[in-house]
C-alpha cells in the first residue's frame, strides 16, 4: 500500500513496495523515498525522472552509497536486488538521476578526441562536478552530479529530520569520506573519476566505461595518482561483454589491486547483455558483499 506524507513545501511519495520492478518488494522496515530532482533544485529541468533513497529504519546507519545509473538509465529502474543488499550491509542508498546522455563515448571520438586527447577528462569534469567550460554537451553547472546531490541531501534533511542526512555534507559539498561511489557502465566511470580526487569510502565500478585518449590508446586520467586509497577499489566485468578486455585494461592502468577485479561468467537471459548482468544478477549476490563490505 502507498503512503503519502505532504509537507507545505512539498509533497514527497514513498513506498514500502517497489515502484518499478513488479517481482521485487522492500521489507516493511525500509524507508523509501522517490524524489524528482527539480524539487530540490528548481534550476533543473533536465534529466528530472525521480532520485531513489532507500535504507533500514531499523539497523545502524552507516555510509551512503551513491550509484550512478549507465547511459540512458533511469534511477527508479535501478538495481533493487543489489540496492537492497548494500542496505542490509549497512548503506543508506541513493540511485541518483542525472543527465546520462549522450554517452562520454558519443562525444569523445574521432575529430573531438583528435583536437583535444583530454576530451573525457573535461567531459566527466562538466557532468560530475559542472566547475569547467566544455560546450560539446548542454549540461549546465546545476546539472552536475555534485549538485545534484548536495540539493537532495539538503531536502532530505528538511523532510526526514531524524535521518542525520546532514553526515554526508559538509558545508555545501558532499563529505566524500562518508559516501561509497558505484556505477554500472558511464555511472561506473563516473564513480572513479570521482575517487580519483576524493577522498571516498569505496569505489566499485561495474564495467566503467571506455575512455580514449587517441584511437586504440586508454584515457590518462586511468593512471592518474589516486586520493582514495587503492585497497578500496572495486571492478567488475562480465567475460562476454565485447569491451571485457579493454575495461580490464582500464582497471589494470588504476592499480585496482588483483583480488579486487571480479570478471563475472554467468549466463545471462536471453535478450539481456553481459554488460548490464553484474548488477542485476542476484547470483552475484555473494560477491555483491565482497564488493560492498560493511557500510556500519
Amino acid at each position: 500500500m502507498k503512503r503519502f506524507i505532504i509537507f507545505q513545501w512539498c509533497a514527497v511519495l514513498f513506498f514500502n513496495y517497489s515502484f518499478a520492478q513488479k517481482d521485487f518488494s522492500f521489507p516493511i522496515s525500509h524507508k523509501v523515498f522517490e524524489i524528482e530532482p527539480s524539487k530540490t533544485d528548481a534550476r533543473i529541468t533536465e534529466a528530472n525522472t525521480p532520485h531513489l533513497i532507500a535504507y533500514d529504519t531499523t539497523i545502524k546507519q552507516g555510509k551512503l552509497l551513491l550509484f550512478m545509473p549507465g547511459t540512458n538509465g533511469i534511477a527508479l529502474r535501478g538495481p533493487k536486488k543489489l540496492f537492497l543488499t548494500a542496505i542490509e550491509q549497512g548503506y543508506r542508498v541513493i540511485n541518483i538521476s542525472y543527465i546520462n546522455t549522450p554517452a562520454v563515448a558519443r562525444i569523445c571520438k574521432d575529430e573531438n578526441l583528435e583536437a583535444d586527447a583530454k576530451c573525457t577528462d573535461a567531459f566527466r569534469t562538466r557532468r560530475i562536478f559542472g566547475t569547467n567550460e566544455f560546450p560539446l554537451i548542454a549540461d549546465q553547472p546545476y546539472d552536475a552530479i555534485e549538485n545534484r546531490l548536495v540539493k537532495l541531501l539538503q531536502y532530505l534533511s528538511k523532510i526526514d529530520k531524524d535521518a542525520n542526512w546532514n553526515m554526508y555534507l559538509n558545508g555545501d559539498h558532499p563529505n566524500w569520506e562518508e559516501i561509497a561511489l558505484a556505477g554500472q557502465s558511464q555511472g561506473g566511470g563516473m564513480a572513479a573519476f570521482i575517487a580519483k580526487d576524493h577522498l571516498v569510502a569505496r569505489v566499485i565500478d561495474f564495467s566503467g566505461g571506455w575512455d580514449y585518449s587517441a584511437k586504440n590508446k586508454i584515457a590518462t586520467w586511468y593512471a592518474k595518482k589516486s586520493t582514495t586509497p587503492l585497497d578500496r577499489w572495486y571492478g567488475t566485468y562480465h567475460a562476454q561483454e565485447p569491451m571485457a578486455k579493454t575495461i580490464r585494461e582500464t582497471y589494470l592502468a588504476m592499480k585496482i589491486p588483483e583480488r579486487h577485479i571480479y570478471a563475472f561468467d554467468l549466463d545471462f537471459p536471453e535478450g539481456k547483455k553481459a554488460h548490464s548482468n553484474a548488477i542485476r544478477n542476484i547470483n552475484y549476490k555473494k560477491e555483491w558483499i565482497d564488493l560492498l563490505g560493511r557500510g556500519n
